[in-house]
């Protein structure tokens, strides 16, 4: 036992080469509840496309070892995404890991946190941010990690199986990396995964209302309604109201009270929205009102969003890690969440035109999300990969966006119950604030979650003997 412990501390060492989500606006919300927050770094290669540019920056990543299963176990690549990645967070893979004997790695995407290659976001300095771009640094990180673990396992050309996990956008990545890179990876989950992009994304709206129920949508529908009104009439008092005087664009204003209802559906906690939001009309208080208490406490306040990152003249600023994913969004996958014609829960100015104006506004002249294109490279919802799980949330309005629909080799399932929302197959319910080890306990039916786990955990169970047959390990 001891010296499995002094092993494991001396791999911690070697591979440290050197120290150097969502509403619409982030996909995935991430943690603050880590297993590990110890931190490595890695010399990545720039742009990954040109034989002329030999420029590295350096990408933070993380690992988890305790449970690892020496030599042989597998290596579980948890991908994170469009945020800062503080640690690994200490939800359902570190079940699995447990279960698995694996070891846990996690790299910090490109630009995010404290990996960007550039002090300053201007458009010209963000051409490298992007989701192939990302696939590449997973691909050379994974041989640079193999590397040194049989460096210190004093063996050649020799690699544990590994698997690649990722949720929302890295749920897509984590798809993505599969299907372009097979011989790196026995298999993958994709938890939310976003593989579709989509120009006017008018499901995200829709679901909110389906997931909200009849009642509760109706509410939301009328406080629209009423904030419009009072906007024409004196927009500054119901910006002041919502603690939004600074949002002078109405189409921002009205964007993120869409967002703050969205934000309760989308991580599990539907009661913190419509509970209040019913018994208000109900006692015939004033809708408003009780929308803009919900918001200041809930979404300002316990979930924390920046109300700033609504202003284009914000997001304009060079130095803001908001217009990050902003960038891959006008770019690459769009995800566009426009009011429906009819029947719709956001306003109605919150349009396509609205979106790409705003990446106009941002980014500069020919910004524009190539969602065709980028489609035609992953395969969207018809992507032709091989061993990945899909799975999603019944409440989640991202699923619109994801594979819902078996076929060959890559199995989809839908949790479904009244909290399951973006990723509460690895999250548990709620899915913000993360509960430690994804406990399902909090799902309003935590045997859904279980069985689809339970079927997750039988597909790793086979693709990673499978990779161990194939001899692809180290056995």
């Amino acid at each position: 036992m001891i010296s499995l412990l002094v092993f494991v501390v001396s791999l911690l060492a070697i591979v440290n080469v050197s120290k150097g989500l969502f509403t619409s606006k982030i996909l995935y919300h991430g943690s603050s509840n880590y297993i590990s927050k110890d931190v490595f770094w890695f010399n990545q290669t720039l742009d990954h496309f040109s034989p002329y540019d030999h420029r590295k920056f350096q990408q933070r990543y993380y690992e988890y070892l305790d449970d690892f299963r020496i030599p042989d176990g597998p290596i579980f690549l948890v991908i994170c995404g469009e945020s800062t990645c503080g640690g690994i967070s200490d939800d359902y893979i570190t079940v699995l890991a447990k279960k698995f004997g694996a070891a846990i790695v996690t790299l910090e995407h490109r630009y995010y946190g404290k990996s960007s290659p550039y002090k300053s976001f201007t458009t010209e300095n963000l051409k490298f941010l992007s989701s192939k771009q990302a696939l590449f640094d997973l691909a050379a990180f994974r041989q640079f990690y193999q590397e040194s673990l049989n460096l210190k396992l004093n063996r050649e050309n020799l690699e544990n199986p590994w698997f690649v996990f990722g949720i929302s956008y890295a749920g897509a990545l984590s798809a993505w990396f599969r299907l372009k890179f097979p011989h790196l990876t026995c298999g993958s989950v994709a938890s939310s995964g976003v593989v579709n992009a989509i120009l006017d994304f008018t499901q995200y709206d829709q679901q909110i209302g389906e997931s909200t129920g009849p009642e509760c949508k109706a509410i939301l529908q009328e406080v629209t309604k009423l904030v419009e009104e009072q906007l024409d009439s004196n927009g500054e008092a119901i910006k002041t109201k919502f603690g939004a005087a600074e949002l002078k664009v109405d189409g921002d204003f009205m964007y993120y009270l869409a967002d703050a209802a969205a934000v309760a559906i989308q991580y599990g906690n539907p009661d913190k929205l419509c509970i209040p939001m019913t018994e208000a009309k109900k006692n015939g208080k004033d809708l408003v009102d009780a929308y803009a208490k919900y918001v200041n406490e809930y979404y300002v306040g316990s979930f924390g969003v920046n109300i700033k990152s609504y202003t284009q003249q914000y997001l304009k600023n060079t130095s803001v890690g908001d217009r990050l994913w902003w960038f891959q969004v006008c770019t690459e996958v769009a995800y566009f969440q426009v009011a429906p014609a009819n029947d719709s829960i956001r306003s109605l100015k919150v349009d396509l035109r609205y979106h790409l104006d705003l990446c106009k506004n941002v980014f500069g002249e020919g910004v524009y999300p190539v969602v065709n294109s980028t489609n035609l490279y992953y395969g969207g919802k018809d992507i032709a990969g091989s061993k990945i799980v899909f799975t999603n949330g019944s409440q989640d309005p991202w699923r619109h966006a994801s594979k819902q629909v078996s076929s060959s080799n890559m199995p989809s399932y839908i949790v479904t119950c009244d909290n399951c929302g973006h990723g509460t197959d690895l999250r548990g319910c709620p899915q913000s604030p993360l509960v430690p080890k994804g406990n399902s306990k909090n799902c309003s039916n935590p045997e859904a979650v279980n069985k689809v786990r339970e079927q997750m955990i039988g597909y790793i169970d086979l693709w990673l003997s499978e990779c161990h047959s194939e001899g692809r390990s180290s056995m």
